[in-house]
């Protein structure tokens, strides 16, 4: 018998000792199947002057299909193998509490500056591991005039090429364990943390879970709150009363409002009988490209978004592991063990940072916002709710300013500077 050494003997958990490197190679016969049901595609006639008002236009449905089928599909390889150059992908086994051993799939590029802070990245849905292709150059980035990050970009479980759950009862707790286990696997013990939409939930809760131990800091794009109320936030509801408002303010609650009447059907739709929409996203890729096609448009700042883009987004939820039924699910499991989790128990032990982008679906008062361990807020001109794609660079500046000398935060992470 082997005697394992004492460090292995002294991990908390199960996993893969070693992180086995991970390229995108999706089977040729998987592409001819694509190829084949894009052939097949029967569209659904549309009103005349119907425009976004209904949903994702026939002709923008057409066109990509069209491009799909005939521009990029045939040119595959050439997307994959860039994905594969800019990002450095690995797999590792994490086990989780009541659901056994998931291989999971993340991104990880360190950076060349030794005192790097560690950072654990998180997208959310109709996202991937994709968001931080362009955020990812800057942080691991090195200067002398602002921080330098050695990032992680998880995929969560049943998205991309991460393995997922096989058993009711993965949500947010579940997936803050796996976040924090995959940082400590990659001998990260003390780490910042950066998401928005279900990555702001888990980072939050990785904050409140793990902080201050583990989790030292954590900055979100898209800040949530409770609205005040007269026992549970009392101040905040007196400071409304007097104060009322800004103009900005007014517009954001109203932006909030106008998404919820009439932008989050789906929602509804995912968090109640996800396995129902799972048949039409697994089997037909028109009908997953104007689910999510709808998506990127509506909640995005006017972004440019290319043909070859959207495509890209797409063709990783089709190509996934787990196929793109399973990415949805996320939403029953959260809203069935945590109702209203997103803006209730908001409160965290750590210093956080929030950034503001103008078109993010929801729009919160800062005064609402405000709290002791509040260290960081930027407020920007343009951008929406995938501000890692649409905004990098304004992204990534929040981010080193959060961290950087004479901010409440620097040296957050001991011995881990990032200069």
């Amino acid at each position: 018998m082997i005697e394992a050494p004492a460090s292995c003997l002294s991990l908390p958990f199960t996993m893969s000792l070693t992180e086995t490197p991970f390229t995108i190679a999706i089977p040729d016969s998987e592409l001819q199947f694509l190829k084949q049901s894009l052939e097949l595609t029967r569209f659904p006639d549309e009103l005349e002057d119907a425009r976004r008002e209904y949903g994702a236009p026939l002709a923008d449905i057409q066109r990509l299909t069209k491009h799909w089928k005939e521009e990029y599909l045939p040119k595959w390889r050439e997307h994959e193998a860039k994905l594969n150059e800019d990002l450095p992908q690995f797999t590792r086994d994490i086990e989780i509490e009541g659901h056994g051993v998931l291989n999971i799939h993340y991104v990880h590029k360190k950076s060349t500056v030794v005192d790097a802070i560690p950072l654990l990245f998180v997208h959310g849905w109709p996202g991937s591991f994709l968001e931080v292709r362009k955020l990812l150059p800057l942080l691991v980035a090195a200067s002398p005039d602002h921080p330098s990050f050695h990032v992680v970009a998880v995929g969560l479980p049943g998205y991309g090429f991460s393995d997922a759950p096989k058993k009711k009862g993965f949500a947010t707790a579940q997936y803050a364990e796996l976040g924090n286990k995959l940082m400590i696997s990659l001998g990260y013990h003390r780490i910042v943390t950066q998401g928005g939409d279900w990555g702001y939930l888990i980072t939050r809760t990785i904050a409140q879970n793990y902080g201050p131990k583990h989790s030292k800091a954590w900055h979100t794009n898209m800040p949530l709150c409770e609205p005040p109320h007269p026992i549970r936030r009392p101040l905040i509801l007196l400071s409304y009363l007097i104060f009322g408002l800004s103009a900005k303010e007014k517009e954001g609650l109203a932006r909030a409002a106008n998404f919820q009447e009439k932008g989050d059907g789906y929602f509804k739709e995912q968090s109640t009988q996800p396995q129902t929409l799972g048949y039409s996203l697994a089997d037909s890729p028109v009908g997953l490209l104007a689910w999510i096609y709808e998506k990127l448009v509506n909640w995005t700042d006017e972004y440019p978004w290319t043909e070859d883009e959207v495509l890209t987004w797409i063709s990783i939820y089709w190509f996934s592991k787990a196929g793109p039924a399973a990415s949805v699910r996320i939403y029953y499991e959260i809203t069935q063990s945590q109702p209203n989790a997103l803006i209730t128990n908001c409160a965290t032990p750590i210093p956080v940072g929030h950034s503001h982008f103008p078109r993010e679906i929801a729009s919160f008062p800062r005064g609402w916002l405000k709290s002791s361990n509040l260290v960081f807020s930027g407020e920007h001109e343009k951008g929406g709710h995938f501000a890692a794609y649409e905004q990098p660079e304004a992204l990534a500046n929040d981010v080193r300013k959060m961290f950087s000398k004479g901010s409440p935060a620097f040296g957050v992470v001991p011995g881990k500077t990032g200069y």
